[in-house]
């Protein structure tokens, strides 16, 4: 009898889990307490049965339990933290399941049950006030329209300029894919400034990209791009006669095709493009139109990147880029041969660290030669930066950096190299309240009279945010120029008020 009774129970094999004792055991004779059931993929078990339990379910082990009562007024203890049950992994945290902290999740994938579901991605946080968009078929929409109404005290650019009220109306649409593989969408925003006593100073703005990504294989894609600018000359620029009646209008328009292709940590991408500006005649003051044909040109141009992924998040690149720019008249008003080539190589790095700094920055140098013998190069150092640091959970830092070659038609002078280079700081005092500080330089060098000009921009900005629809924009902002040219420096006070209208 007492070897008897040091034999073990049989254990049950784990493929015998679940276990229902109805069809193998109708009698309970396992001894499985019916009152410990628990919950394992979705289908009620039994516990297992203790050693001294014998076929008619005696325990000869059971020990009477101890009854705590409890004194008046005293509260009851917690319950027991529930079962962990089947799905996703989960943690016990008191006596409520949690889910498992974000780090944890791809290994709760990788050391998952082979019959438990996939663990879904948490969905992207959302802003409570940020349009949600338009849903149409694969494609999300988020059309925008914003009336501004301000003041410039000098909105000709002119020393002693007079001042003016203004509107202006800028509508927007962001159009993006929701695909699997590949990618699509397109932005398109425009503008019309109209000022109260100044009609000459009336500026149509329309801006238009489209960018595509076609996946041939797991590595590699054809990248395409489509672009159109309608603008006009800028308010005091030298190339503007001194008996102009209204700004004139260009067009700018072209395409790109390129190849990118990933070679483990090493990323191989190449360009070709093409580019058509087209100028309006100027209309002058006694009624008669000044031609603008000799500034219409067409640009060819290519760009090769290497780039390789020292770190996740830190990839730094070599690029080299180039153009040919060829002129409708071979020499324009003043005698001058405009048709050039250009060649800029740069070193620099993309990063996304932690989402705490994202973006891209280079540095180069452009030299642009010209067939006329007689204008000097364009050349100089380049700096282009695009980068977002997350300071804070509410303050946001970023840093703008842009060079480029402009053409100019004044005599002796073969081309501006600009270079711009703007610093914005956003904080948010409250989700729907944020307050914005900008600071803003730029450097325009005058290759062939010797002329130099600084700008400079400070401002400030708040945006209330009604709802997910309305947004309201207050906006000062002060601009300054300073030359060493003569009767061109100029100081500007702005105001701004607009309302914002999107979905």
């Amino acid at each position: 009898m007492a070897a008897a009774w040091l034999v073990p129970a049989p254990a049950c094999a784990q493929s015998d889990w679940p276990y229902n004792p109805s069809l193998t055991d109708p009698q309970n004779t396992r001894g499985f307490s019916r009152s410990t059931l628990a919950v394992r993929g979705g289908a009620p078990v039994l516990t297992p049965p203790r050693l001294s339990v014998g076929a008619t379910g005696f325990d000869a082990l059971a020990k009477k339990k101890k009854v705590v009562k409890r004194r008046p007024g005293e509260p009851r203890p917690s319950p027991p933290a529930p079962p962990l049950l089947p799905g996703p992994p989960q943690q016990i945290v008191g006596n409520t399941i949690a889910p498992q902290i974000p780090t944890r999740l791809r290994y709760a994938n990788i050391y998952r049950p082979l019959d438990a579901p996939v663990r879904r991605p948490p969905p992207n946080w959302q802003d409570a006030f940020e349009p949600l968009g338009l849903r149409a078929a694969t494609f999300v929409a988020k059309p925008a329209i914003e009336v501004t109404r301000g003041f410039d005290t000098n909105p000709s650019h002119l020393p002693g300029g007079q001042g003016s009220w203004y509107t202006v109306v800028e509508p927007s649409l962001q159009v993006r894919s929701d695909w699997t593989r590949h990618s699509f969408g397109f932005n398109l925003r425009g503008s019309y400034s109209e000022y109260d006593t100044q009609p000459s100073l009336n500026r149509p703005f329309v801006d238009f990209k489209s960018f595509g990504r076609w996946d041939v294989t797991r590595d590699t894609a054809i990248n395409t791009e489509t672009r159109y600018l309608l603008s006009t000359d800028y308010p005091g620029s030298p190339n503007l006669p001194a008996d102009i009646a209204k700004l004139p209008i260009y067009q700018t328009y072209g395409g790109t095709v390129g190849l990118s292709h990933r070679i483990s940590r090493l990323e191989l991408l190449g360009k070709v493009s093409i580019d058509r500006t087209a100028w309006q005649d100027s209309q002058l003051t006694d009624g008669s139109t000044s031609s603008n044909q000799d500034r219409d040109y067409n640009q060819y141009g290519f760009q090769a990147r290497a780039s390789y992924e020292l770190t996740p998040g830190f990839k730094p690149f070599v690029e080299l880029a180039g153009d040919r720019r060829v002129h409708d008249l071979a020499v324009d008003r003043n005698g001058f041969m405009r048709d050039s080539r250009a060649l800029t190589p740069r070193v620099g790095s993309t990063f996304e660290l932690t989402r705490l700094l994202t973006g891209e920055i280079s540095v180069g140098y452009l030299t642009r030669q010209y067939d006329d013998p007689t204008l000097p190069d364009l050349s100089g150092l380049v700096f282009d930066a695009s980068l977002i640091w997350a300071m804070t959970g509410l303050t946001t830092v970023t840093l703008i950096g842009t060079s480029r070659g402009e053409e100019v038609v004044v005599a002796g002078v073969s081309g501006a190299l600009r270079r711009d280079v703007a610093v914005q700081v956003d904080h948010a005092f409250r989700r729907w309240l944020i307050g914005t500080l900008k600071f803003g330089m730029g450097f325009d060098q005058y290759l062939g009279d010797g002329r130099n000009d600084v700008r400079t921009s400070i401002g400030a900005a708040i945006t209330y945010k009604l709802n997910r629809e309305f947004w309201l924009k207050g906006e000062y902002r002060y601009d300054q120029l300073r030359s060493n040219a003569a009767n061109v420096d100029y100081d500007a006070n702005v105001f701004l008020i607009g309302l914002k209208l999107q979905r």
